[in-house]
């Protein structure tokens, strides 16, 4: 592998660390405010397409170090898309099984990519949810296969799974610190099953408890059309989650997410998905209310790409910008 010139012997050698890491652009033409550097950390850049190769490798390892999947015991997991590609990407090429248990709002697009990825995909209508479009019972289905076939399927669960916030303080976390040249002072994320933001929230609070970066989540309005991440009344399967990590916990409505991607992609060129144009409004708005001065990172999660069948409704009437 040789990082510099950009040849690999794998594809997992493709992975993000501090020596390989996911691109930074820096954000010039929708700059919220002057003496503020913002950049976009383009996560689709990664080569099963998301943040969520992160997550996703870290837990596959440490289930291969424990000897938890072989060729006849695969992997199960529910999933809003993102992981599930990257675990069932991953878990091909390595010789396992996976199934993918994804709520029925996720994207076609993904649940194309996941069978194409080698993932079996089970869709779980929201008749058969607790909570309907909440993930509640591809979570509770996915937990049904491990334990009525412990012999043919292990959860990683990634709501749970310290490994996918430890994906987040061994890569994301060191990446971000170098690429700034140690001057972040912020870090915009969303929260979903909250690997992310606990994951960096930790990296630099242990790693640089001086420099105090604030980290900063922004999520989508009750009854919102995001994929892949929760609001306020929908976090709490996330288990992973510590709120006193987070420093500022802010809200912005569909509406806005889905025209800040149709900015995004027009005025920077950055083809960002649904999440991603949450987190630059959510990012537009506090720098714009508090006039800060520094150095910001937003974790731009996936491309658009995945989401076309989404945006249908939300792009008619937006126009340009």
């Amino acid at each position: 592998m040789n990082a510099e010139t950009r040849v690999y012997d794998d594809v997992f050698d493709m992975l993000p660390r501090e020596e390989n890491p996911s691109p930074m652009v820096r954000i010039t033409r929708l700059a919220p405010v002057e003496g503020f550097e913002l950049f976009a950390k383009l996560e689709w850049m990664n080569p099963f397409g998301s943040v969520k190769d992160r997550a996703a490798w870290s837990m596959l390892r440490d289930l291969e170090v424990r000897g938890q999947v072989s060729a006849t015991r695969g992997i199960v997991e529910p999933t809003s898309g993102n992981t599930g590609i990257s675990l069932a990407a991953m878990a091909s090429v390595r010789g396992y099984k996976a199934r993918a248990v994804v709520p029925e709002k996720v994207p076609d697009e993904k649940k194309v990519i996941l069978r194409i990825a080698g993932a079996d995909v089970d869709v779980m209508t929201d008749s058969m949810c607790p909570s309907p479009g909440m993930g509640e019972g591809s979570i509770g289905m996915a937990r049904s296969y491990a334990r009525a076939q412990p012999d043919k399927y292990v959860m990683p669960n990634q709501y749970e799974n310290a490994a996918n916030e430890r994906a987040h303080i061994e890569t994301t976390g060191p990446e971000i610190w170098r690429q700034t040249d140690g001057r972040v002072t912020h870090v915009f994320c969303s929260l979903g099953t909250c690997g992310t933001a606990m994951g960096l929230a930790q990296y630099f609070r242990e790693k640089h408890p001086q420099h105090k970066v604030k980290i900063i989540a922004v999520q989508p309005t009750e009854g919102h059309d995001v994929p892949g991440i929760r609001s306020k009344s929908e976090l709490h399967v996330a288990k992973l989650l510590r709120p006193e990590l987070v420093d500022e916990v802010l809200e912005v409505e569909t509406e806005a997410a889905y025209a800040a991607v149709m900015e995004l992609c027009q005025r920077e060129g950055l083809f960002a998905g649904p999440s991603s144009g949450l987190i630059f409004e959510g990012a537009r708005r506090v720098l714009r209310r508090d006039r800060l001065q520094g150095v910001g990172v937003m974790i731009f999660c996936d491309s658009v790409f995945k989401y076309v069948s989404s945006m249908v409704k939300h792009v008619e009437g937006l126009g340009e910008f």
